[in-house]
């Protein structure tokens, strides 16, 4: 019986963020850095200095993930945290024309990033992910979680495009989409102030 357990990622934690950052698609490159950073500053930067900059954020905390362990082996993350704080979302038009919430509330929180290594996708890992983020956004004080997921309309997509989550992760675990970014890439809501559940953890 496969075990999988999550944790919030730490610096005592560090070569397990890396270890589920590099296991196949952009993270390696990427060191979950994209959501935080404007268009034009994003290019500006190298993978050493993404690294860098994730390693700092990581060492000032709060976490800003969490990473998921099956059998003991880091095999996935997810970034979530303050909305405010993810410079992108706050400068992203389609966003800001979509959503309800102040750009300047700390209580809004977003998950923006999800990485599986390669070997462990297909197996539901992105529902545990999901699942411990909302609880740990919960027990962080967070009252709304927004994210924007990528709808697949049941179509197979490139696992490099799917960084955002797919639509029907979210969707079971107690989302409701509140607007649209573009055809394909609703805007979801998790409303813990009423009551939303992220529902049961998935077995796999």
């Amino acid at each position: 019986m496969t075990t999988i357990t999550t944790e919030v990622a730490t610096i005592a934690r560090w070569d397990d963020v890396q270890h589920a950052l590099t296991g196949g698609g952009d993270g390696a490159s990427c060191q979950c850095i994209w959501p935080m950073l404007r268009d034009k500053d994003w290019a500006r930067t190298t993978t050493p200095q993404r690294t860098e900059m994730f390693k700092e954020e990581v060492v000032a905390g709060p976490p800003p993930g969490l990473v998921a362990y099956v059998d003991g082996v880091a095999a996935g993350w997810v970034r979530i945290g303050p909305r405010p704080r993810q410079q992108r979302i706050t400068h992203t038009r389609t966003i800001l024309s979509a959503t309800a919430e102040p750009l300047d509330d700390d209580s809004v929180w977003a998950v923006t990033c999800f990485v599986v290594r390669r070997e462990y996708r297909g197996t539901g890992l992105n529902a545990e992910l999901l699942a411990a983020a909302v609880d740990y956004a919960r027990g962080s004080g967070a009252r709304v979680i927004e994210a924007y997921p990528v709808d697949t309309a049941g179509e197979k997509q490139s696992s490099n495009d799917l960084f955002h989550g797919t639509l029907g992760t979210f969707l079971s675990a107690g989302f409701r989409a509140r607007g649209e970014l573009k055809p394909g890439r609703p805007l979801v809501v998790l409303d813990l102030a009423a009551g939303d559940s992220a529902g049961d953890s998935v077995a796999v």
